[in-house]
């Protein structure tokens, strides 16, 4: 089907001070769709990130459908398209979470939610739908919660952990980490910039034998190489530029975790989140 969304994508201007899309030295391809934006490395096949507008205060309530589709923008060897869900226990993770763009007048809403289901924003996820995948989830709610501006406006950026030594299934890296990272502005006559980061960690919690293993196990019979239950961490938005190589400008220094040196991936100083009482705002 083609793609007729108008290019207003994601507005860097939401907020009260202006939130840029993260910079990358990554070769990506820019598409712009409904209150969102994907930045698509064309070369792995998935969203080195996403950007996405919310609107708090007149989300819209759209039948969810799940009519996923390709982007004809984009060559179809340039995206992960259905093959790669095919006969597995893979989900496809929304990057852009379903409802966060759907806000606005009635038929804005309605192709917002069509253009959640773009393969483009989405990623191979493990299917286990355990407590901390259900509070990653919610992350977005929670926070517009807390954020209390006038307004009840986010930005939330969030993407895949795009590692060169991702196992290869069907020809696709699969990740092993997914981030987040939300921002808002203070209410009042001068607004200031607040943000957090997040991390959700799908890496199997096996030795380097039985991981071996399971993989061979896994390319034997066509299956998905394995993958561990999540774990959910709050972040040092730096140690997320680390991870990704992406830059996420002034939201490094309106980070309200403070930095712990020497962090580094799944490292002892982050935060492990079990309820949303854990997070530090």
């Amino acid at each position: 089907m083609p793609n007729t969304t108008p290019a207003d994508g994601y507005n860097p201007d939401f907020l009260a001070i202006a939130v840029p899309l993260p910079r990358t030295a990554r070769a990506v391809m820019e598409l712009d769709y409904t209150h969102f934006t994907v930045l698509l490395d064309t070369g792995r096949r998935l969203a080195a990130a996403t950007a996405v507008n919310i609107d708090g205060t007149s989300l819209v309530d759209v039948p969810r459908g799940d009519d996923w589709h390709l982007d004809s923008r984009v060559a179809e060897n340039e995206q992960a398209g259905p093959e790669l869900y095919r006969r597995n226990d893979l989900d496809r993770g929304h990057l852009v979470r379903r409802r966060d763009p759907v806000w606005g007048a009635p038929v804005e809403a309605a192709r917002a939610n069509r253009d959640t289901f773009a393969y483009t924003n989405a990623a191979p996820q493990a299917a286990q739908f355990n407590q901390s995948k259900e509070l990653w989830l919610g992350l977005e709610d929670y926070l517009l919660g807390y954020a209390d501006a006038t307004e009840q406006r986010l930005d939330v950026f969030t993407g895949s952990v795009l590692a060169d030594d991702d196992p290869v299934y069907r020809g696709i890296g699969i990740p092993r980490a997914f981030w987040k990272v939300a921002a808002w502005t203070t209410p009042g006559d001068a607004p200031t910039l607040a943000s957090t980061a997040y991390l959700l960690d799908q890496s199997p919690q096996l030795d380097e034998i039985d991981l071996t293993e399971a993989r061979l196990r896994a390319r034997s019979t066509d299956a998905p190489p394995p993958l561990g239950p999540f774990r959910t961490f709050q972040v040092p938005v730096r140690d997320l530029e680390e991870a990704t190589g992406l830059d996420f400008g002034g939201l490094v220094a309106a980070d309200r975790l403070e930095r712990v040196q020497g962090i580094r991936p799944r490292a002892e100083g982050w935060v492990p989140l079990e309820t949303f009482g854990d997070i530090r705002v």
